[in-house]
């Protein structure tokens, strides 16, 4: 059977890192193996990883939900994207009551907090364009929480006193928020009472904004 070619492009750039075509193999039906989309941002370097808590050190989360606070933050400057896909939160130690976990986003870029150099998922690739924080107790500033302005893409809540409880929740975006530079993709852990603790780490693929525009 006589095989279709074609080239495909990587990103911006052109196939391989040396800028060489990729060619691509098609029967005659358009039949061809895709690679899942995740997959591939990992493998174009394109995934970082967010973190908090290190070793046996976790973080110690907020007593609430406080508006402008939050644990953990991806910001994007204008001409950049991310598209934040997984979160995970691991409580180490939750004694106190009301459990509330979320993801949110907001247009301007955190503006406190410790900063946090995002890890690349592929080792060796480069480094990220977008900038982070991590910081335990409400400890990353964002702008202030509007329901007519601010995404809420995920959320947990556990109003039941939890005592020694230990678990982890963990969740991949689907569909997953595309977030247009500027912007901030925060997230906030609490427990009323005693803060739980924590380790926590958020997965954000960056692409220049000129790569998905519509």
């Amino acid at each position: 059977m006589t095989d279709l070619q074609g080239t495909v492009m990587r990103g911006s750039q052109g196939g391989f890192g040396n800028q060489s075509p990729v060619a691509v193999h098609l029967n005659t039906l358009g039949q061809q193996v895709v690679m899942d989309w995740l997959q591939k941002a990992v493998m174009d370097g394109d995934m970082y990883n967010i973190r908090a808590g290190t070793v046996t050190t976790p973080f110690v989360g907020d007593v609430a939900i406080t508006d402008a606070a939050a644990e953990m933050s991806a910001d994007v400057a204008l001409a950049t994207s991310i598209i934040p896909v997984h979160l995970n939160i691991a409580i180490r130690l939750g004694t106190g009551t009301l459990h509330e976990y979320a993801l949110k986003s907001v247009a301007t870029v955190s503006s406190g907090g410790d900063a946090f150099v995002p890890l690349n998922v592929r080792s060796g690739a480069s480094a990220s364009v977008f900038t982070a924080r991590a910081d335990a107790a409400g400890g990353v500033t964002v702008t202030a929480e509007l329901g007519t302005t601010t995404p809420r893409h995920w959320a947990y809540s556990q109003p039941i006193a939890m005592g020694a409880y230990n678990g982890s929740s963990d969740v991949q975006l689907i569909p997953a928020p595309v977030l247009v530079g500027p912007r901030s993709a925060y997230v906030q852990i609490a427990a009323t009472g005693t803060g739980p603790s924590y380790y926590a780490s958020m997965d954000v693929i960056e692409y220049a904004t000129e790569l998905i525009n519509v």
